[in-house]
C-alpha cells in the first residue's frame, strides 16, 4: 500500500508500505532538519539505491543498506568537493577517488585505499569509481516524482 504519514517529531513519509505498517519499497522521507532521502526503503530502513539530501546542499547517491551509506556511491560534499568510491556503515571505508572543488585529485592524486575518511594507500581504482558513478546513476534513475 502506499501513503502518507506526518511523524510527532516533523518528519514525514510518503511511499510504499508493508503489511506490519513500515515503510517498505519506493519512497521519500523528510526530516525535521531539513535532510531528505529519496528511496528504496527495507523494513523501515534506506535500503538500496537512494538519494539523500542534506540542508547545508551536501547530497548522497548511491546504495544504502540498513539506514546507511554502504556500498558504492558519490559523496558530494557543500563546498564541492567529491568522494566517488565505496562506503560501508554511513562512512567513507574502501577504495575511492577525491575531486576537489576546482576539478583537481591533488599531487599525487587522491585515490586509493581510505579508512575513517583518510587515504591509507595510494593506489588506481577506476573499476571502483565506475562502480560508484553506475550507483549514482541508478540512484538518479530510480528516483520517483
Amino acid at each position: 500500500m502506499r501513503g502518507l504519514y506526518k511523524y510527532p517529531d516533523g518528519s514525514e513519509y510518503n511511499g510504499n508500505w508493508n503489511d506490519e505498517g513500515q515503510r517498505h519499497g519506493y519512497g521519500h522521507m523528510k526530516f525535521p532538519d531539513g535532510t531528505e532521502y529519496y528511496g528504496t526503503f527495507d523494513n523501515g530502513l534506506c535500503s538500496g539505491s537512494g538519494i539523500m539530501l542534506f540542508s547545508d546542499t551536501s547530497r548522497y547517491e548511491g546504495d544504502f543498506a540498513q539506514g546507511k551509506f554502504n556500498g558504492h556511491g558519490v559523496f558530494l560534499r557543500c563546498d564541492g568537493m567529491r568522494f566517488e568510491g565505496e562506503f560501508k556503515d554511513g562512512k567513507i571505508s574502501g577504495y575511492g577517488l577525491v575531486t576537489f572543488s576546482d576539478g583537481t585529485h591533488g599531487l599525487p592524486r587522491n585515490e586509493g585505499y581510505f579508512d575513517g575518511n583518510k587515504m591509507t594507500r595510494r593506489e588506481k581504482c577506476p573499476h571502483v569509481i565506475r562502480k560508484a558513478q553506475d550507483a549514482a546513476i541508478r540512484a538518479k534513475d530510480s528516483r520517483q516524482s
